[in-house]
């Protein structure tokens, strides 16, 4: 396969001068991309794009992968389908010229061309490298001066929901839907038509609309519930059967062997044999099984929580910023179910492959056991968090308590000392709880109980960060930890609160991509004002 390079033209032409000047405060990144192009894009780049195609000899490809990288960043920043996007590089002007396609009539790529080297770009992780890429260029412009800059790496993390793009559906929707598309597959795989598949596999209620008309009873009574249940079961079980024993071959095909593996991922996880004693069969298990599966359309979307009152459907998105420089270094993507300390693998790995050591690392609570913390511990860094801090109403906190760890005693505002265990529970003694002229101010507890305290196991680590938060420079230090939630702001405003893709690592690609245009903006904003004088 012959693969063109992109040389666009480092000279402006007179219509681009005229837009440059149009949208030097509008839009500025195309302002910015047109004037930076063959710097982001330099020959040594553009070289290792062009090796995620295979160069047999032949054929040809139809567009240089450099153009279409800079068209993908296009399409991130006006958030634009991939159809649009074909589209804009016909009939938008700012396009064109940033893609050096000034007058032409025709769209530069199809759109099977771009999704293409989207599944290529993802499967060899070139995503990533465009991020490192632009950390590059920052350095490049010489407008970030790296000599100026802190000798160690200053690093925060943050993280923000992504809600998935998959339908999120019951147990019963889950199994209907899972069934529907086997049926649905296997009936165009076979050239068959859907009502004569149903009837041959014994299924007739996959023929409705939808799992509640097929059923059609009162949800409200458990006898009725039940009953539905049992119906849709023993269908579901007729379709595994008929399979198996007629059609075995296409039922271990994709797709119909991804959605015959979420029917059965969905009765595991979601049913349990039936524990009434005169019950029979299977029934929707109590409670919620850990790690569940929530749609059929995305496998890795789950419940989860940023906190208390806000859930999430889907994902979690982290980065890692340079606090100096204000560009995201590093991006990762999480079920919504799992810990946010999971993310500091991928995140640490890509700082890793960049050659960089963090000297100071910048977090919340939900990172501080992560792996990356405990890296930086070990390696001589700094772990700056704001501590944990108790609420008690209107009573004594805990931070009212005086925890001595040499002694390992904790002292009541009352003067009252016990001895502590770390991860225990101590109570306080009621006869001196009892009499005490501060005991309306410290428990609420029955007058046959003293106050009781938790001490966590990690305290001695809390007691760092709360000396930490009582000198002028630690507060200071930690207010800097703002600067990534601001980027992160940008970047999901960006990207929206739903997902554009399904399954974790499209998702994380376009988190690279968003981080990819946030960096950008920012190399703007510090060096665009001196690159426009010089070329207008």
């Amino acid at each position: 396969m012959s693969i063109p390079r992109w040389t666009p033209s480092q000279t402006l032409s007179a219509r681009e001068t005229k837009l440059l000047a149009r949208h030097k405060r509008s839009r500025k990144l195309f302002v910015f991309l047109r004037l930076y192009r063959h710097e982001l894009f330099d020959d040594a780049f553009q070289a290792e794009l062009e090796s995620i195609y295979r160069s047999t000899g032949a054929g040809k490809l139809p567009c240089p992968p450099a153009l279409l990288a800079m068209a993908m960043l296009l399409q991130g920043y006006e958030r634009l389908s991939d159809c649009d996007a074909v589209e804009h590089t016909a009939s938008d002007a700012r396009w064109q010229m940033v893609l050096d396609r000034m007058g032409e009539d025709e769209p530069a790529f199809a759109q099977s061309t771009l999704v293409d080297f989207r599944t290529r770009l993802i499967s060899r992780d070139m995503d990533r490298r465009i991020l490192e890429r632009t950390v590059e260029l920052a350095k490049k412009t010489g407008h970030f001066d790296y000599k100026k800059l802190p000798q160690t790496l200053r690093v925060a993390v943050d993280s923000a929901p992504l809600q998935g793009a998959g339908r999120v559906e019951d147990t019963i929707n889950l199994m209907w839907h899972a069934a529907r598309k086997i049926v649905e597959l296997l009936a165009a795989l076979l050239q068959w038509d859907k009502a004569a598949l149903c009837q041959q596999a014994g299924i007739p209620l996959l023929l409705a609309s939808s799992a509640k008309a097929a059923l059609d009873v009162d949800w409200s009574q458990p006898q009725e519930k039940e009953r539905a249940l049992d119906c849709l079961i023993e269908q579901l079980e007729s379709l595994v059967i008929w399979l198996s024993l007629h059609h075995r071959e296409q039922m271990e095909q994709q797709p119909i062997a991804y959605y015959v593996q979420t029917l059965k991922q969905v009765i595991e996880q979601d049913l349990e044999p039936d524990p009434n004693p005169t019950g029979q069969g299977l029934t929707i298990r109590e409670g919620v099984a850990k790690d569940r599966r929530i749609s059929v359309e995305d496998a890795q979307m789950r419940h989860g929580r940023k906190s208390k009152s806000q859930l999430i459907d889907g994902y979690k998105r982290h980065v890692a910023e340079d606090l100096d420089t204000e560009l995201i270094l590093a991006c990762a993507i999480t079920p919504a179910n799992r810990p946010e300390r999971e993310a500091t693998l991928d995140l640490e790995a890509d700082l890793a492959a960049q050659n960089l050591k963090v000297a100071q690392l910048q977090i919340d609570q939900a990172y501080l056991d992560s792996s990356l913390a405990e890296s930086v511990r070990k390696a001589g860094g700094s772990v700056l968090c704001r501590p944990r801090v108790s609420h008690n109403g209107t009573l004594y906190r805990k931070q009212d308590f005086a925890v001595d760890l040499q002694a390992m005693t904790v002292t009541c505002p009352g003067g009252q000392s016990q001895p502590i265990q770390l991860g225990k529970v101590v109570h306080m003694e009621p006869s001196i709880c009892g009499p005490c002229p501060l005991r309306s101010q410290c428990t609420d507890s029955a007058p046959n109980r003293g106050r009781s305290l938790s001490i966590a196991l990690d305290e001695p680590r809390q007691q760092l960060l709360r000396g930490k938060v009582q000198t002028p420079q630690g507060r200071a230090e930690l207010r800097q930890r703002v600067s990534v939630e601001h980027r992160l702001s940008h970047i999901v405003y960006r990207q929206g609160d739903q997902a554009r893709y399904l399954g974790l690592r499209k998702n994380l690609f376009d988190l690279r991509r968003a981080s990819i245009i946030q960096n950008l903006e920012t190399i703007h904003r510090v060096a665009g004002p001196d690159l426009l004088r010089q070329a207008v």
